[in-house]
């Protein structure tokens, strides 16, 4: 089962004779509906992406705001999965959240064992992001928060996005297009480094 997988994946991977072979790390992908969690893991990823999309039908247009994303035909119903490899012995395996409220009882289970997130926000519908930066942070899950360009929206700078999100001190704000592995691949190593700031601190605090 991936979730399993995903589970132990928080950690190191012991091989014969238990030395270590890699480090494989979960990150969350999050956001509001149609921000583009599906394209930057598919873009990033160096493996088939699992996909858990389905058309979007009559049924949910009561209840998915598609406002600003008219040509979007698809949702993500379970989770999106990729993988991609930082570096020699550093993998990380990527989980992409439903965007839509009806399908928040499968954050709790994805968010097991995750080092961190990505927020990914679209300029034009920021607030859809806000359930997202809600959840990390009661939770304290480290997160960062990538504006996914999309052409023809009004540019912002990072802090302005800071501002407009009421985001903690310190919590980075990044400009990204989603659908550009090398951009990806540049949210995620500040995800890691910044996760990996946030859990030494804490680990510091509580033996201090």
């Amino acid at each position: 089962m991936l979730s399993e997988h995903a589970d132990n994946s928080h950690g190191e991977m012991a091989g014969e004779g238990g030395e270590t072979e890699a480090l494989a790390l979960k990150i969350l992908v999050a956001g509001g509906f149609g921000v583009g969690k599906t394209t930057l893991v598919g873009a990033v990823s160096e493996i088939r992406p699992l996909r858990t999309e389905e058309l979007l039908s009559e049924a949910g247009q009561s209840v998915d705001d598609t406002d600003g994303v008219d040509q979007k035909t698809t949702t993500t119903v379970a989770m999106d999965f990729g993988r991609i490899t930082i570096r020699s012995g550093l993998s990380l395996y990527l989980f992409g959240t439903p965007g839509q409220d009806r399908f928040w009882f499968l954050w709790d289970e994805l968010s097991q064992g995750a080092l961190g997130a990505v927020v990914l926000a679209d300029t034009r519908r920021l607030e859809d992001c806000f359930p997202a930066v809600d959840y990390f942070e009661h939770r304290r899950i480290p997160f960062v928060v990538a504006v996914n360009c999309f052409a023809g929206a009004r540019a912002y700078g990072e802090r302005d996005v800071s501002r407009a999100l009421d985001l903690d001190l310190g919590t980075p704000v990044v400009l990204c297009d989603a659908r550009d592995r090398d951009s990806g691949k540049e949210v995620l190593i500040r995800m890691v480094e910044y996760a990996g700031r946030m859990h030494a601190a804490r680990l510091l605090d509580s033996v201090s």
